[in-house]
């Protein structure tokens, strides 16, 4: 990654709206912002659309950036954010949703407890493809909780949910991701 002068260039010439700054900037944190689009958006070019839209943000805020924390931790947070945008924009349309009932409060379901190393032991990638198997709604608190480390409270606020609902779609979406590796792991051990 560039060091700390070298950013603060680029981000100025971005400020003028140079345009090679711009293109710069985007392809040295275009890998990375994908990957948090991805955490929250199951269809690629749904989460290439957010990442396109996230730097429109990214470049029309800029002059908000303090210099004071991480300019990466800075853009996580917008692209997260837009991420969390268009899940609210398809709870609203009904037509566009895998399932509403996610985002509703309900009891858990008791589910046979695993020890936490099998989640440690799986590679990234398989614990990635199993995110993007959960429901919209599990799969954004999931990350908002997991990846990005928000409470429960701001979760609520964020997705306008109850922190309950919050806490519920938490431990569903641990419980369905329990039972997808579970079952990639016997679908592994059966090859």
């Amino acid at each position: 990654m560039e060091n700390k002068e070298q950013l603060s260039i680029l981000i100025k010439g971005c400020l003028k709206n140079k345009r090679r700054s711009q293109e710069e900037l985007f392809r040295m944190y275009y890998g990375k912002m994908l990957a948090v689009c991805l955490r929250y958006i199951q269809d690629r070019d749904s989460a290439e659309e957010v990442l396109q839209e996230g730097f429109i943000k990214i470049f029309d805020k800029l002059e908000a950036f303090d210099y004071k924390g991480s300019f990466e931790g800075w853009m996580r947070r917008i692209m997260a954010n837009t991420a969390i945008d268009l899940i609210r924009r398809h709870k609203k349309d009904p037509m566009l949703t895998d399932n509403d009932e996610d985002f509703k409060l309900g009891s858990v379901n008791p589910s046979i407890e695993r020890e936490e190393e099998e989640f440690t032991a799986i590679k990234a990638e398989m614990a990635l493809e199993a995110i993007q198997e959960l429901s919209p709604a599990y799969r954004a608190v999931f990350n908002l909780y997991v990846i990005e480390e928000y409470t429960h409270k701001e979760i609520a606020e964020i997705l306008n949910i109850s922190e309950g609902t919050s806490k519920s779609n938490l431990a569903k979406a641990k419980q369905n991701l329990q039972k997808i590796l579970i079952d990639r792991f016997k679908n592994i051990d059966e090859k």
